[in-house]
């Protein structure tokens, strides 16, 4: 059964549950825009100036006020705003009446900023015994750091996964990837805690409180890291564009006339060897590799760089995807390496209508990336844009819109 994105007669996957989130750190924005953009009604607190992330560039058409920031506008689409002075008593006290509505509370403030502000989360749960509090925090509710500073660099250093991001050459420091993969890392385990606490609530009708703290999540998200550690006591080694591993592997880069593809060189098992010959004949370029000799595994293990370099040959001849397309055609693994620019003129997500059209007022309409999950029993949502600041103070009892 072929899954779309097209509307279905079903409601939406979150319809009908109702999130209040507070604070800027990208991993609960994020966490409340997954909800969103799946049906929930959340519910965005600012403060009156507005979130520190509407001041993130860069920003839309040159324009540098907090209205038209790319990255609030991508992590906040789907949501309403509303404008707090949470540390002040009647900002509380409106701040308790939306939760008092709310199923769901997504917060990334850190215990110090709590006490500020003078929330306790025990005391909303003993208000409000329904109520799921995500915590989405750095290094969690507890223990000796719960109030250290933190950033997406930091805590992929913290957590273990920045050690094998890099090149081969160990005399430079590791590179951070991109993407605030730590923030989305943490907001990934902290959808799940919120889906499981939504299933234990039904059981029991009582929420909880979800403490995600992303340096933990990120300790258990690298790679083999971990049991080659806990078993052999092997430490892993970054590789430029491979998995770390204890031992050098041989590189699976390949430069083409037009760019580069990602071609893991099988040489131990049979079956691909020998659809690598087919092709590799196919463009007259086997160079001896069709003898007789290199159907012995234990021989083309002697004589792996001769065949590195006939295959390196195949790749600087033809462009990435010609390579890309022959190589999955006969059944090999090959990828062609795509700069993020690329990823719009992807044919394939495309054709699963992956990029969604949001209209923004005064902008137009804007490409946005879309759901990465589509359901045959749910709706899908109409995207909405990232919300002016206030603009549902009225709708939700708080007054003028800011």
């Amino acid at each position: 059964m072929t899954v779309s994105q097209e509307k279905s007669p079903n409601p939406s996957a979150y319809n009908g549950l109702k999130v209040v989130e507070i604070g800027s750190l990208c991993a609960a924005e994020y966490a409340g825009r997954l909800l969103a953009e799946m049906g929930a009604e959340v519910i965005k607190v600012e403060p009156v100036e507005g979130a520190a992330s509407r001041r993130v560039g860069p920003f839309a058409a040159g324009a540098g006020d907090g209205g038209h920031g790319l990255h609030f506008w991508y992590y906040n689409g789907d949501k309403r705003s509303v404008t707090l002075d949470i540390a002040a008593p009647d900002g509380r006290a409106a701040l308790d009446g939306l939760i008092a509505e709310a199923d769901v509370l997504i917060c990334s403030l850190q215990p110090v900023e709590l006490a500020a502000a003078g929330l306790a989360y025990a005391d909303l749960i003993a208000r409000h015994p329904r109520l799921i509090v995500a915590a989405i925090t750095p290094f969690g509710l507890t223990g000796p750091w719960k109030d250290y500073r933190s950033s997406d660099l930091v805590s992929l250093a913290a957590g273990g996964p920045l050690h094998m991001c890099g090149y081969d050459d160990h005399a430079i420091p590791p590179i951070r990837p991109g993407g605030n993969q730590a923030d989305h890392t943490g907001t990934a385990f902290a959808h799940i805690g919120i889906l499981l606490a939504l299933l234990q609530r039904r059981k029991t009708g009582r929420g909880q409180i979800v403490d995600l703290s992303t340096h933990e999540a990120l300790a258990v998200t690298v790679e083999l890291g971990n049991p080659y550690w806990f078993y052999p006591r092997a430490i892993v080694l970054r590789q430029t564009c491979r998995h770390a591993q204890p031992v050098r592997t041989q590189p699976a880069l390949f430069e083409c006339a037009d760019g580069y593809v990602y071609f893991t060189l099988v040489i131990t098992e049979q079956k691909p060897w020998q659809l690598m010959v087919e092709w590799l004949l196919s463009h007259d370029l086997a160079s001896g590799l069709d003898d007789p000799a290199y159907l012995d595994a234990g021989y083309r293990q002697a004589h792996f760089t001769e065949i590195q370099q006939v295959v390196e040959v195949l790749f600087l001849l033809n462009t990435a995807e010609q390579m890309y397309r022959e190589g999955q055609g006969r059944g090999l693994p090959i990828g062609k390496l795509n700069a993020p620019e690329d990823v719009f003129d992807d044919p394939h997500l495309r054709a699963r209508g992956f990029f969604v059209q949001v209209d923004h007022p005064g902008q137009g309409p804007v490409e946005y990336p879309g759901p990465a999950y589509r359901f045959s029993a749910f709706s899908a949502v109409d995207p909405k844009p990232a919300p002016e600041l206030g603009e549902a103070n009225v709708d939700y009892g708080l007054g003028q819109s800011a």
